[in-house]
């Protein structure tokens, strides 16, 4: 964890780094999150929380990302069909055990070259190989494994990869 040095701010760094984390965490704008802090009695302007971002975004991000509880050694895998400009594509995804969506693909086609893809995206992303993938019945899953010489247990099965197959639903 990088130390990070508030000094010569007029607010304390927990406000600094909650401000931070609420714009980046979510995406609002700057007025929003001016709100969000004079609902709990902060008074800071919309330019104040901009500097702020701007100064400490990245350290607080870097931080952020070092202390995040790492990827559950189980991950889920499937496919699902969107259109985009009125074509047929492939979303292909990567879940963890609580339905956290690990990393995604979109591709033209549904080939083992598309899951290989998504499976080395995932393990560069993840820094580590996970122990278990479940996927459906797709032989595409078995035959990227296999080709990525990975040790982790392929379970396949009907209902055996639900987790996958209901983590973009509400």
């Amino acid at each position: 964890m990088i130390p990070i040095s508030f000094k010569r701010h007029r607010f304390s760094p927990e406000i600094i780094q909650h401000a931070v984390w609420l714009y980046a965490r979510f995406t609002l704008s700057f007025r929003d999150v001016e709100d969000l802090l004079a609902e709990r009695g902060i008074d800071v302007s919309n330019e104040t929380v901009r500097r702020w971002f701007l100064k400490f975004g990245r350290l607080i991000a870097g931080n952020l990302r070092r202390s995040r509880p790492r990827a559950s050694a189980r991950c889920h895998l499937d496919e699902m069909v969107i259109k985009i400009r009125g074509r047929n594509h492939l979303l292909w995804r990567a879940v963890d055990d609580e339905g956290e969506v690990l990393d995604f693909l979109v591709q033209p086609r549904r080939c083992a070259k598309s899951a290989r893809r998504l499976l080395r995206k995932l393990l560069k992303k993840q820094g580590f190989a996970p122990k278990r993938i479940t996927t459906d019945k797709l032989k595409s899953y078995a035959v990227a494994i296999r080709k990525e010489r990975l040790t982790a247990v392929h379970d396949q099965g009907l209902r055996a990869n639900n987790r996958a197959e209901n983590s973009h639903q509400p």
